[in-house]
């Protein structure tokens, strides 16, 4: 009986694990962005971001904040240009910035819950827009 209690719990566990890799979608174009994103809810995978990450194995970050609020970002060691879009509670595109280049600064003017990082080229590829509604 212990056995089996502990192969579940590893196999809710496992499960659990990859429920945060995720397919991203234009809900308003109905058109995936990516295959696969990360999800950065605590602080120490926010401040991780892609940093020193290979660009090949970015396919897109979600960091998910309390309340809607001006998140400045930057890419230091982040060694690839990359696309960012800034969402609200609604998982609504309020801002988009394209080809943000390494070792830059940038401050949004709107405010969102959620900011999203992509590799540079995404958004155009997925004719991503203001306004568009974002799923995972």
């Amino acid at each position: 009986m212990v056995i089996y209690q502990e192969i579940i719990l590893i196999l809710w566990v496992t499960l659990l694990s990859h429920l945060d890799e995720k397919m991203l979608l234009n809900k308003t174009k109905d058109r995936r962005i990516v295959n696969e994103v990360k999800h950065c809810r605590n602080l120490v995978s926010k401040v991780r971001g892609l940093m020193f990450r290979k660009k090949v194995n970015c396919r897109g970050l979600v960091f998910h904040f309390a309340k809607e609020r001006v998140n400045s970002l930057h890419t230091l060691f982040v060694f690839h240009p990359i696309d960012i879009l800034f969402l609200d509670k609604h998982k609504k595109v309020v801002e988009i910035k394209k080809n943000l280049q390494p070792f830059r600064c940038y401050r949004p003017k709107k405010k969102s819950k959620y900011v999203v990082e992509l590799v540079a080229g995404v958004v155009r590829r997925s004719d991503t827009n203001i306004g568009d509604i974002i799923i995972w």
